[in-house]
């Protein structure tokens, strides 16, 4: 049976892409112009809608998703959630899959809430969250993925420097706390595994850290990574493809600032925002493809 990860993987295949552009939109990456009509709330929306949605236009051909970091709207209150929704239905109506990064948990029936607001019927395809609670934070989500046919990517590797305080800390067992987590999301999707052989329960792991992302891919056959880092942060595409598997799927790598903001690269200098966005998700393409092909 055919799961929401099957569609991400032929989608990724269409474009001969594995790049998800994160929509990390800030008023401080908008063209003068726009940020100086924004003056309230409401007209900040509107710009943020806008600036996306131009983006989405010049992408959705080359790249398969879009991931939206919820917190860059929330500052805006109601005006803000507008934008990301409006957002998100846009990119979905250009046929680009749509994940969340929300990074919620939860227990009971607050996270099953959290599982209603952003994997119901309508909702969006992927959305991220925390494994901290443990599975009784995870179910109402894993629930959701297998009666809506959505997905969810957990945190198990993350990209930030501060994340070995606690990913790296030895169990028991002998096991790195991230490799505990990495079983447990395999064995949280082991019965929604689609087409491909990848489950619609993933993982968050860091293009920071390759050698763990490495060991992780061996240990999580079935488990597809969303892999953040890449640019910015510091990651390439060397780095990235340490997460893919031996056929050179399995993975998917977030660019934001380095796609939505490459007008203000001097690389791209004197491109509109949206043409040089294009110009680096090519350009990023293109440095995964060598690295995959190495």
């Amino acid at each position: 049976m055919k799961n929401i990860t099957d569609k991400l993987i032929e989608k990724i295949d269409k474009t001969g892409n594995p790049t998800v552009a994160g929509l990390d939109t800030r008023i401080e990456y908008l063209p003068e112009a726009m940020r100086a009509v924004a003056k309230t709330g409401e007209d900040v929306s509107k710009a943020l809608v806008e600036y996306n949605c131009k983006l989405i236009d010049s992408l959705k051909d080359i790249v398969p998703a879009v991931k939206i970091q919820s917190a860059y709207y929330e500052m805006y209150a109601h005006y803000g959630i507008y934008a990301l929704y409006t957002t998100a239905a846009y990119a979905m109506s250009q046929g680009m899959m749509v994940m969340a990064d929300v990074k919620r948990n939860d227990i009971g029936s607050t996270a099953e809430a959290y599982a209603a607001a952003y994997l119901g019927a309508t909702g969006f395809d992927y959305v991220t969250v925390n494994p901290y609670l443990g599975y009784d934070g995870i179910k109402p989500f894993t629930d959701k993925c297998r009666e809506n046919n959505k997905g969810i990517f957990v945190l198990a590797r993350t990209s930030n420097p501060s994340s070995a305080q606690l990913q790296l800390l030895k169990t028991e067992s002998g096991e790195l706390l991230y490799e505990r987590v990495g079983d447990l999301i395999a064995e949280w999707g082991a019965d929604q595994i689609g087409e491909h052989g990848y489950s619609s329960v993933g993982a968050v792991v860091g293009a920071t850290h390759p050698d763990e992302a490495r060991a992780l891919r061996k240990r999580c056959k079935s488990v597809f990574f969303l892999v953040p880092g890449y640019g910015a942060q510091g990651g390439k595409g060397k780095d990235a493809a340490a997460s893919f598997d031996e056929n050179g799927g399995g993975a998917i790598v977030n660019n934001s600032r380095g796609i939505i903001a490459a007008h203000m690269n001097d690389k791209y200098k004197g491109m509109s925002y949206f043409a040089a966005a294009r110009a680096a998700a090519e350009d990023m393409r293109d440095d995964l493809r060598k690295a995959l092909n190495k």
